[in-house]
C-alpha cells in the first residue's frame, strides 16, 4: 500500500490533494500530473511513501526538469513507482524493445549482443544502492537541508510538511 499527494505552492502557502497513480509509468507522466495542479507555474512537490518502508519527493518547478530524492533506493524498487523512479536517477531505460529481444535480427552470429546492448545490460545489472538515492538538497532552498532531510524518522513526510508548515493540508488528505 502507497500514499501519494500532490503539495502546491499558492501565495497563499501550500494546496495538497490526494492522487492517484494508476496512470502513471514514467517519471514525465508524473511531472504532467503535478503541472496540472500547478499554481501559476509555482513548485509543486509529490510526496510517495509505501508502509513507511521509503518515501518520495518528487519537485517540478514550472517547466523545468523534475527533481527526485528516494529515501531508500533498493526498498523503493520493490514497487512499481519506487523502482520507475529509482530507475530514472540511475539513468535505466526501462522500456522493453521488443526487437531487441529476438535473437540473430541484429545481423550478429548466433545472437551475440551489440556493443550498445552489453552497455545498457551492464547497466541494468549495476546493484541499487541501500539506501538515499537522487538529490539531497531537494527541499534546501525550502528549510531543509541534505542533512536533515536523510535524518528523517518514520514519519518523513510529515515532518516535511512540519517544516513547510502545511501539516493540516496534507493530514486532509491522508
Amino acid at each position: 500500500m502507497y500514499f501519494a499527494a500532490l503539495l502546491a505552492r499558492t501565495e497563499d502557502g501550500w494546496q495538497a490533494s490526494d492522487t492517484e497513480l494508476d496512470n502513471v509509468e514514467t517519471l514525465s507522466d508524473l511531472a504532467d500530473l503535478a503541472r496540472e495542479s500547478a499554481v501559476d507555474d509555482d513548485t509543486v512537490l509529490v510526496f510517495i511513501e509505501q508502509e513507511d518502508a521509503w518515501f518520495a519527493v518528487v519537485r517540478i518547478d514550472g517547466e523545468e526538469d523534475p527533481r527526485v530524492y528516494l529515501s531508500d533506493a533498493a526498498a523503493a524498487t520493490r514497487s512499481s513507482y519506487g523502482a520507475m523512479l529509482a530507475d530514472e536517477l540511475l539513468g535505466r531505460d526501462n522500456e522493453v524493445d521488443d526487437l531487441d529481444s529476438l535473437v540473430d535480427l541484429d545481423g550478429t552470429e548466433d545472437g551475440e549482443p551489440e556493443a550498445d546492448d552489453e552497455d545498457d545490460a551492464a547497466a541494468a545489472e549495476e546493484p541499487v544502492p541501500a539506501g538515499p538515492l537522487g538529490e539531497g538538497e531537494i527541499l534546501a532552498d525550502l528549510g531543509m537541508p541534505e542533512k536533515r532531510l536523510k535524518a528523517l524518522s518514520d514519519d518523513a513526510l510529515g515532518e516535511i510538511a512540519d517544516m513547510l508548515g502545511c501539516t493540516e493540508v496534507l493530514e486532509a488528505v491522508r
